[in-house]
């Protein structure tokens, strides 16, 4: 490597904006590789980002990675590998990276890795010096506890790679044992174009999004262009809540307690608002803070009691004490705010310990009060000392009811408001200067317009480090989580007890769960409840540190310190250092700090894209590209792993899927069932030598899908278009589950061939062949685009999309298809054919499919589609009661 890289440093600022020259449109750096995949288990969110990029230049180059996270996520990992060599993230205490950020500020090398960005997102960056033709990987982890608002957890994917990329992916699984009640995909990814390119899939405990968006799809979203995608991804949901008890989780001496109960009566509120009216609301922010009000005093209930204050240097009430939220008193208050007007300067001390005053002249009994207060600048007039306020306003509210900050815009005291909040039990919330201002502050009443519980202390026995374990309120559509260690591991249960005040009495649920039972959860995510519980302890403990003094605050931040450090969270207490290659320069990443707006701009020659990674196809793919228009033998590349044997024409092939259709899993062999009007499923007593193939098959607007085996051995039609000439044939093996072989055929001339050792692709002239565990390999031809991947053969041929995934179950090893796209309005035949079915749950195990009543068992299965090969739950049926046919009418003679 020529050239040294930049020294970035990664410290705790936020920008407001960034912005820099535009980058030269160039094809030196191609992304030929990114995935996202996110695990969620029982609201834990761990994702991974992984960018592969390939500089294509004969010489060194600088290569940026840049993605967007939540910034509630805390980054836990970050690797670069370069020639087979990996080169870690290490997160240290900021005193241990300040004397290398010194020194690279005085080379000046320096620049932010890590800065906010709009409402919800942070925007990661770093780079690399890549030698000349050679690759890159960035691997960034993110870890983040889910919050339950307004009745649904939310995971925000951004994608925005500032370019297409051959083989793109985002892959989530949500496993909640409780069960999910319901999911929803939205967000600016989420439109018509790109509808082909998602799939859910729902299964009891589980469920999976996937985007495998295909180049071309990659233009065509809202507001993506030919540098490709550009948006997010919002998967929201909720769980089943059987249990009022709440839901209780125990792993490795940890537990954590998830309480939501339902069937709550909703508690009468007091609930006063603070509104700013001072010359800086001057325009829209005065307008949207009317818009807003109108609509919130429209959705009080007849039981509240509220009032209103406005402040400049002036505190006017619009009545001395709080009325009834009936009809009259609404209109009268609604003609009130409709006259609010700006002016003036900002006394927030005097306004806010009227608000108190307020609560203190009428106090109601049963009832749940709340102090809301909105504002957008600094004190200004009367009381300016934050602190002196602060101290105020607590002494007087005497921790008996909460305090709601809402900053509006940026040149608001955020720090002051995030305080004050948090020393009454409140929290601090920015509402952005927007279109849509008025509909956050509304979104922000609503989270705590449905008070249910208040005075609710939650105590466990047995249990040691808990982490909050007293609340004020619990809201409606809320959730209240505690987490703790387990004193004794011997021991065999662990006791809960939560004490609350409902609407007129107190309420006590109690429950026992044991300690014994296994979390269903993938191995490398078996530590999340403990990762869960430093999460939540961690953040706690720096909203505490900003509120205490002296040496309690230092033990404080001391504890905060050294669960970060233990963890690898990138926290506003730690950096990550990450030495790279070029004789041990290093770049230092901090977590940015709300509101805080950076010294030091980032440094770069490139524009502030987001996620941004550079890759590009594999490096023979060029030599392949050129060779196949001057229709001569392509050179063989030097560079190193395994390569395919090419001779000829090249192919090129893009990387993403997009999985629709059913899915294959084993079972033992069950007697077919012949159809009548009333169809039975085979049973475990229908048990014969050999065994099935088991296919799921999503449905309509049902939680739970249906499945359905086909025995073997066969030679199956799996997959047809006869109008696009696209056909795919499988053979099953003997008396094992999945297929030896599959073979796909493209107009007269186009043939794969796929076995569980190597790929063969023939176009009719020339011949290709990869091996499984080769390299990554990209290429494209006629129409056609391969992917191969470790264990996955990605295949796009038209509007119609399949992966070919390779298991190996032990010593067995086997091939299993899944359709991942398929052309709309347009009926494909074969085992995968259909898209999706719709059935009607009549009784018992009795469903309602095509007309026909069919009697259907609830089964359990292992989903082949994707590599991790989940087990998941259907309602197993006769093969003739979705597929129309007979098994002999699917069969092949020839491959």
């Amino acid at each position: 490597m020529t050239r040294p890289a930049l020294r970035l440093i990664l410290l705790g600022f936020f920008l407001i904006s960034a912005s820099s020259a535009p980058v030269k449109k160039t094809q030196d750096v191609n992304i030929y590789s990114f995935y996202i995949n996110s695990t969620v288990t029982s609201r834990y969110a761990t994702t991974i980002i992984t960018s592969r990029v390939a500089n294509r230049l004969n010489e060194s180059q600088e290569i940026f990675f840049e993605v967007k996270i939540p910034k509630n996520a805390f980054i836990s990992k970050f690797r670069m590998t370069i020639d087979g060599k990996s080169y870690d993230g290490v997160v240290k205490e900021k005193a241990d990276a300040q004397q290398q950020y010194s020194q690279a500020v005085s080379q000046g090398q320096s620049a932010g890795l890590i800065k906010s960005v709009g409402r919800t997102l942070e925007e990661f960056k770093t780079s690399v010096n890549v030698a000349a033709l050679s690759k890159v990987t960035f691997e960034l982890t993110y870890e983040e506890l889910l919050t339950r608002r307004l009745g649904k957890y939310e995971l925000l994917i951004n994608a925005q790679p500032m370019q297409t990329v051959a083989d793109f992916k985002i892959d989530v699984h949500i496993h909640e044992k409780p069960g999910i009640s319901f999911l929803e995909v939205t967000g600016g990814l989420s439109t018509n174009d790109l509808a082909n390119a998602i799939k859910t899939t729902r299964a009891d405990s589980d469920a999976w999004v996937t985007f495998y968006p295909t180049r071309e799809q990659q233009t065509k979203c809202k507001d993506c262009d030919k540098n490709g995608l550009k948006g997010d991804l919002l998967i929201s949901y909720d769980v089943e809540r059987q249990n009022p008890n709440g839901e209780m989780k125990v792993s490795n001496g940890y537990f954590v307690h998830n309480f939501a109960p339902l069937d709550l009566q909703s508690i009468p509120k007091n609930v006063v608002f603070i509104i700013d009216r001072s010359g800086s609301m001057h325009g829209k922010k005065i307008k949207q803070t009317r818009l807003a009000l109108l609509k919130i005093l429209s959705d009080l209930s007849e039981d509240d009691h509220f009032g209103l204050i406005t402040f400049d240097s002036q505190v006017d009430l619009w009545k001395r004490e709080l009325l009834k939220a009936t009809k009259a008193n609404l209109d009268d208050a609604k003609s009130f705010v409709k006259k609010i007007t700006d002016r003036g300067s900002t006394d927030i001390n005097a306004a806010v310990l009227e608000g108190v005053n307020m609560f203190k002249r009428q106090p109601q009994a049963g009832s749940a009060s709340i102090l809301i207060l909105l504002t957008d600048g600094d004190p200004t007039s009367g009381e300016t000392n934050t602190e002196r306020i602060m101290s105020n306003v607590r002494k007087a509210i005497g921790s008996k009811f909460p305090l709601y900050c809402l900053g509006f815009g940026y040149d608001v005291n955020f720090d002051f408001l995030t305080k004050m909040s948090l020393e009454n039990n409140g929290v601090a919330r920015r509402i952005y200067e927007d279109s849509d201002a008025d509909l956050q502050l509304q979104g922000f009443y609503d989270e705590v317009a449905v008070p249910l519980l208040t005075d609710i202390q939650l105590n466990y026995i047995g249990v040691s480090n808990l982490t909050q374990n007293n609340f004020a309120l619990y809201f409606n559509g809320s959730e209240i989580v505690v987490s703790g260690q387990i004193t004794d591991n011997n021991v065999e249960s662990i006791s809960t007890e939560v004490i609350a005040i409902s609407k007129g009495s107190k309420v006590t649920y109690q429950n026992t769960v044991t300690t014994k039972d296994v979390i269903d959860v993938p191995s490398e995510h078996e530590d999340f409840v403990e990762r869960l519980w430093a999460y939540l302890t961690v953040k706690q403990l720096l909203d505490k540190h900003v509120l205490l003094e002296g040496p309690e605050k230092e033990a404080v931040k001391n504890e905060a310190l050294k669960l970060s450090l233990k963890y690898q969270f990138v926290t506003s207490l730690t950096s990550m250092v990450v030495t790279k290659p070029q004789e041990g320069d290093v770049e230092v990443a901090d977590k940015p700090k709300e509101g805080k707006e950076s010294h030091r701009p980032p440094v770069s020659r490139y524009p502030s894209f987001t996620p941004r990674t550079g890759y590009g196809p594999s490096d023979y793919d060029y030599d392949l590209l050129y060779a196949s228009r001057l229709r001569v033998p392509a050179s063989r590349p030097r560079v190193r792993g395994s390569r395919p044997s090419v001779r000829g024409s090249r192919l090129r092939v893009p990387d993403f899927y997009g999985r629709s259709g059913y899915y294959a899993f084993d079972t033992p062999n069950r007697a077919p069932t012949h159809v009548t009007r009333t169809l039975v499923a085979p049973t475990q007593s229908a048990v014969l030598a050999v065994r099935n193939n088991r296919f799921l098959l999503p449905a309509d607007g049902q939680t739970k899908p249906l499945c359905f085996d086909v025995p073997i051995p066969h030679k199956l039609k799996l997959l047809q278009d006869s109008a696009l000439g696209f056909s795919m044939n499988g053979k099953s093996r003997g008396s094992k589950t999945g297929f030896q072989q599959i073979i796909i055929h493209y107009k007269t001339n186009h043939h794969l061939t796929i076995n569980t050792s190597s790929i063969n692709y023939n176009d009719g002239q020339n011949n290709v062949q990869y091996l499984w565990g080769q390299e990554p390999s990209q290429h494209e031809q006629e129409g056609i685009i391969l992917i191969l991947r470790d264990n996955e053969m990605d295949v796009t041929i038209g509007s119609i999309r399949v992966v070919i995934v390779l298991h190996k179950k032990r010593k067995d090893v086997f091939l299993w298809p899944a359709v991942w796209q398929q052309p709309k309005n347009v009926t494909l035949s074969g085992i995968l054919g259909k898209d999706k079915i719709s059935y009607e749950e009549i009784q018992g195990s009795t469903l309602k499919i095509m007309d026909n009543d069919v009697k259907a068992s609830w089964d359990e299965m292992t989903d082949y589609r994707f590599p991790s090969a989940p087990v998941v739950r259907c309602w197993l049926v006769p093969f003739q009661a979705v597929m129309n046919g007979e098994i002999s009418d699917f069969t092949v003679t020839q491959m």
